[in-house]
């Protein structure tokens, strides 16, 4: 069973100055901070939160292919797994989004880092790195593992006003979690707590 509430705001937010690249980059960590690991069966894996640079911010997200073995059909961030020929977590993300979506890694500027985050259910212990896309950017989608790709409004679904808080029961166990929906989309799980994450270093929530 699956319910839903809004985020209760504060009955007088605070005046947030605008978005902009030098208000962002000074919310982020400025280097990785370290995996955090509640199991030894956690896997290292990293994503990539692309903002594009337009007249008004928007973000990049993928949506999966239904046969893939982990977060099938789930709206996501461009990335994966830590390979062993990775140098670092930054380069996983980046060579996840040239697989994926055909961007070349000269293309982003990294801006810096969320906290780390674990999805228990698929054993992953992730690096969320955030980035800046130039607009100019050509996509070359795989097929296999991509089945869309599309953009939201960076203000939008920092909005603490969109962002729901839903439950699903599974083996007893209630579990909560965020979901934002933007259009015929809802972002939630993993995606949704880091686009939280970003809102909270903002001072938006």
């Amino acid at each position: 069973m699956v319910s839903g509430r809004m985020d209760q705001l504060k009955s007088e937010p605070a005046r947030a100055a605008p978005l902009s690249r030098e208000r962002i980059r000074a919310a982020l960590r400025p280097t990785p901070p370290a995996l955090s690991a509640s199991g030894p069966s956690l896997r290292p894996a990293a994503v990539l939160m692309p903002i594009v640079e337009r007249d008004e911010l928007s973000v990049l997200f993928t949506r999966r292919t239904e046969h893939l073995p982990s977060h099938a059909g789930q709206i996501c961030f461009p990335g994966g797994r830590y390979h062993a020929d990775d140098k670092t977590l930054i380069q996983t993300a980046l060579r996840e989004m040239e697989e994926e979506i055909g961007l070349p890694p000269d293309i982003v500027e990294v801006a810096g880092f969320l906290d780390s985050h674990e999805t228990l259910n698929t054993g992953f212990a992730i690096l969320p790195v955030v980035g800046f896309l130039r607009a100019d950017f050509m996509l070359l989608v795989n097929p296999e593992e991509v089945a869309e790709v599309f953009e939201a409004p960076l203000a939008y679904i920092l909005d603490p006003k969109n962002h729901a808080v839903r439950s699903v029961e599974r083996e007893g166990v209630i579990r909560e979690f965020y979901a934002i929906d933007y259009g015929a989309h809802t972002i939630w799980g993993a995606t949704a707590a880091m686009i939280v994450n970003l809102s909270e270093r903002l001072g938006l929530r």
